[in-house]
């Protein structure tokens, strides 16, 4: 047990055990001792927390019900910091409803096992867990070390983790205000809402306007794929006042709005695509085209869209 556990020779995993029980922390220091892993241990959510800002376990054994802090809110301050997002923890609890497994889950647990507990079973789940999150984290750095401007959310839009040049790019976006509220961990909720929205529509993109009203500059959003049960991957670029938007603008008279909803007119786009894109809704694109109409002389899409290709292709 103790080659089939451990990551690569010479090197042991380090697990973090959090219980207020003498018996079980003593009980699982030794077996967990025996399999080859280092052991840390913790009494309460509030000293687990307190050691994890100086040390990074592997996977972390928490025990559900504890006074104080409990372990499922001590789970979701850790899963908080995006240092320590990746850690994969496994709740011990005697508690076997439902209700308590998915509150775990709910709380970013990977799995629980029940008390009394089943050593071989405890060490098989350890095993798979450890596993899975060094394929998980390896992943995470490579796409750190290509310059990917990626970043995954939760299906709420809340940011779970993203490389460092999405992270420099949302503090230009979303700058620390003084009150805490956007922090590299943290989405604005409008932003994280319109994220969560492109995901569930399948739109092809969004645009988000910079912090200043007088800048250009837009993060543009797209959704990629599922990674995990509850992570989702989405690609962000920055871009400006486009070439296409201001040719239309100075050829037809449009207004910047206009332009843009000309553009992805031209691009084939609904109305509905539209909005999910600039962020504005059906009804405001609606009259934006049919303001773009009257100053073309066009009475459709398809005659808008042609003097758009030929003023872009100019």
């Amino acid at each position: 047990m103790t080659d089939a556990l451990q990551a690569t020779p010479g090197r042991r995993d380090t697990v973090l055990v959090v219980d207020d029980t003498p018996e079980t922390l003593g009980f699982l220091t030794d077996a967990l001792d025996q399999a080859g892993l280092t052991v840390l241990v913790a009494t309460d959510g509030e000293s687990a927390l307190a050691l994890l800002e100086q040390v990074t376990p592997d996977l972390v054994l928490m025990d559900a019900v504890m006074p104080g802090l409990d372990g499922f809110e001590t789970c979701r301050q850790l899963k908080r910091d995006q240092a320590l997002a990746h850690l994969p923890v496994i709740f011990m609890t005697g508690l076997s409803e439902t209700e308590h497994v998915v509150q775990g889950l709910q709380a970013g647990g990977v799995d629980y096992v029940t008390k009394p507990i089943v050593v071989d079973e405890l060490m098989a789940r350890i095993r798979v867990h450890l596993a899975n999150a060094r394929v998980a984290y390896g992943a995470q750095v490579a796409l750190d070390t290509t310059g990917r401007y990626l970043l995954a959310t939760d299906a709420r839009g809340t940011l779970r983790w993203c490389t460092p040049q999405a992270q420099r790019l949302l503090a230009v976006f979303f700058p620390d205000d003084g009150s805490g509220g956007n922090t590299p961990n943290r989405l604005p909720p409008a932003v994280a809402e319109r994220l969560a929205q492109l995901r569930r529509d399948s739109a092809p993109a969004i645009l988000i306007d910079g912090p200043d009203a007088n800048d250009t500059r837009r993060l543009e959003v797209a959704y990629l794929s599922q990674t995990e049960p509850d992570e989702f991957l989405f690609r962000i670029s920055e871009t400006g006042a486009g070439r296409a938007e201001r040719a239309l603008q100075q050829a037809l008279g449009l207004t910047a709005r206009e332009a843009e909803v000309l553009v992805w007119i031209a691009h084939g786009k609904s109305n509905r695509d539209i909005s999910d894109i600039l962020g504005i809704s059906p009804r405001t694109v609606n009259k934006h085209l049919e303001q773009v109409f009257v100053k073309l002389g066009v009475e459709n899409r398809a005659s808008a869209a042609a003097v758009a290709v030929r003023v872009m292709a100019g």
